[in-house]
């Protein structure tokens, strides 16, 4: 999916230098004043850019943060995410500083939140040299976007739309929108208790669901194989993958471990 959001937005970059820019933000751009005229342009402005550097920087954002974010969600689960942070980014930017806006910037900042909330403690190299921990990045850019968009800065980036992806990226994963719900208690398995967990692995991101050696306690081996399948299947496509049956499961487990 990364690799087809990376193609989209190149092809529709390059269809904007062949009919012209002013061609395509007058109808595929976000515009404020023309939301209920043409809505479709809070989807499409994510794949327009003002300029080639624009593109650039956006595009290199997802080629490095993207990957590790689908390998351990899922392709539906990702693109939901995707767009959820660039819905946020115009409601954000609509509500404080209505403005023509255009760019994939609300879901790049929305990925970098992301990554760091999975794998805080992974290096970024800025400028492939200096390390930094990425929940030490992301907290620098957190307070950069907060700052230019509610310290009057008119520079013509929309600081807002930056800030709207971030705080629905945030809502998104701490609002357990993907189903953590069901799943949280696993967390707190180990070899100790069990031999099913959901980890973070900070050092080796892209990875949803690791099983972790031990003596399985419990009376019903069967169901514990069960819930295994279904934690196989989040990590290879995503939870929105999952029947009801298989919700209704997860229920189940979690409901009777927070009983017990």
């Amino acid at each position: 999916m990364v690799k087809n959001l990376i193609i989209a937005n190149v092809a529709v970059f390059f269809l904007t230098v062949l009919v012209g820019q002013n061609f395509m933000f007058e109808w595929f751009a976000f515009q404020p004043t023309q939301i209920f005229f043409k809505p479709w342009g809070v989807i499409t402005y994510m794949f327009l850019h003002g300029g080639l550097w624009h593109l650039f920087f956006n595009m290199l954002v997802l080629f490095f943060f993207g990957p590790p974010l689908e390998g351990r969600w899922g392709e539906n689960e990702f693109l939901k995410f995707y767009f959820c942070c660039g819905f946020g980014g115009v409601a954000l930017s609509y509500f404080f500083l209505p403005a023509v806006v255009v760019g994939a910037s609300a879901a790049m900042y929305g990925l970098m939140l992301a990554f760091a909330m999975n794998w805080p403690n992974v290096p970024i190299y800025i400028w492939g040299i200096f390390p930094v921990k990425a929940k030490y990045l992301v907290s620098l850019i957190v307070v950069i976007a907060a700052l230019s968009a509610f310290g009057g800065s008119y520079d013509g980036v929309a600081h807002f739309a930056h800030l709207g992806g971030l705080a629905a990226g945030f809502i998104y994963l701490r609002a357990d929108w993907r189903l953590n719900r069901y799943l949280g208690w696993l967390k707190k398995k180990t070899s100790k208790s069990g031999r099913l967990a959901v980890v973070r692995t900070d050092s080796h991101p892209g990875y949803s669901a690791d099983h972790v050696s031990g003596k399985r306690h419990t009376d019903d081996p069967v169901l514990f194989d069960r819930v295994d399948e279904v934690l196989d299947k989040i990590s290879a496509k995503g939870m929105s993958s999952l029947t009801p049956e298989e919700l209704k499961l997860l229920d189940r487990v979690s409901k009777q471990h927070r009983t017990n």
